[in-house]
């Protein structure tokens, strides 16, 4: 293996307290990474870097980790542009449109389904997403959702099993057996795909009696539990994910205080998607009130075709800072350390000896530029596991 380093980085974020100023993003001025094979093997002041066997001069510019998307939707067939039209017109959102998209993934190939999830990456990694989640969710079907988790899992170890993201239309008038269908032959079929189960508790969707069982059967076979909680209304999701130690609660948009409280108090990280809420003119999720409750917070795009389709971590982060109560820093951190964290993962999110050396040099000498200059293309350059992709 050859050794590279990246030097006069202006400001490096590593996410590591115990480096440069003691923040939560470690700040190093003037500084330097260096990679040996896929892992960060030192990080300092740049004056100070090793000997390596290649050297790129970073010239002033920022460099943060690479940025980690723990919340997507990105196997699935069609878009909803006539929806989304309709609801800048006047239309509220609600959980039903997913059906449009179920009817459109149903009707694709694998090839079709794989050659879109593998465009909308590329977007994301152009923009500096380096780790991704995605899930299932738009077949519906036993066979539909198990050729979903295998497509999702030729991209990514970070799969979900989303059987339980709506009742399948053609469980109309049933949705009891359909639970039993998510909790039973589509279950098995999924779960050698898949890491993680996830569930839609929202009105429209799954209550809370029906989340709890198809979480509970989705642990029994191996699967972590994280779920969809509190984004249209105020309900048990947030509650039911402290309670079953999901490694997250998604949206949080309609928090009571004992929702803050819990999660403040526990291991659940709260996922806040600024995209659903900028996409479908929703309240926005207020993320000064959890971060001074003590939760753990992780941004995220939600990337799907129906109420967040954006791929852009960049975009996510100004729109939090804006308009959700975050300062740059703590978005910074959230969008990488604490995507990581939803994942329940330290292996990534920072750039620190070994990390993986998930890197992204920004045309710019400050992280804060990503959220001062929201829109512009500021990713010059990215690193995933020790090799530069862009």
């Amino acid at each position: 293996m050859t050794t590279t380093a990246v030097t006069h980085i202006a400001s490096l974020v590593t996410n590591d307290p115990s480096l440069g100023n003691g923040t939560p993003l470690g700040l190093i001025q003037d500084a330097a990474v260096v990679i040996d094979g896929d892992r960060i093997v030192w990080t300092g002041e740049s004056s100070k870097a090793p000997a390596t066997d290649n050297v790129l001069d970073a010239a002033g510019r920022a460099v943060i980790p690479g940025f980690v998307d723990s919340h997507s939707h990105l196997v699935f067939a069609g878009d909803r542009t006539q929806e989304f039209n309709a609801r800048m017109s006047g239309r509220p959102y609600r959980a039903g449109g997913i059906r449009t998209t179920v009817a459109a993934t149903r009707a694709a190939s694998d090839e079709e389904l794989s050659a879109n999830v593998a465009r909308y990456l590329a977007e994301a990694l152009s923009q500096g997403t380096t780790t991704f989640e995605t899930k299932s969710g738009y077949g519906l079907t036993v066979e539909d959702e198990a050729r979903a988790v295998r497509v999702a899992a030729r991209h990514t170890d970070e799969v979900t099993y989303l059987g339980a993201h709506i009742v399948s239309p053609d469980y109309a008038d049933d949705p009891a057996g359909y639970v039993d269908l998510v909790t039973g032959p589509m279950l098995e079929a999924c779960a050698p795909h898949a890491r993680w189960i996830d569930v839609f508790c929202e009105q429209g969707a799954f209550d809370g009696d029906q989340a709890r069982a198809i979480l509970t059967a989705g642990r029994a076979k191996g699967l972590h539990p994280r779920i969809h909680a509190n984004q249209l209304t105020y309900g048990p999701g947030v509650q039911l994910a402290v309670e079953l130690d999901a490694a997250s609660a998604d949206h949080c948009t309609h928090l009571t205080d004992a929702d803050v409280d819990a999660l403040g108090q526990g291991d659940t990280v709260a996922t806040l998607l600024p995209g659903a809420e900028f996409s479908t003119r929703a309240t926005w999720p207020d993320a000064r009130r959890l971060l001074d409750a003590g939760a753990t917070v992780a941004l995220s795009t939600d990337c799907n075709p129906g109420s967040s389709f954006t791929s852009s971590m960049p975009f996510c982060v100004a729109v939090a800072v804006r308009d959700m109560g975050m300062t740059p820093d703590e978005a910074i951190w959230s969008a990488t350390a604490g995507g990581a964290a939803a994942l329940r993962r330290t292996d990534i999110g920072r750039i620190t000896p070994g990390a993986r050396a998930d890197l992204v040099l920004l045309d710019a000498p400050s992280h804060v530029h990503l959220a001062y200059r929201p829109g512009v293309p500021l990713v010059r350059a990215v690193w995933r596991s020790g090799q530069r992709v862009v």
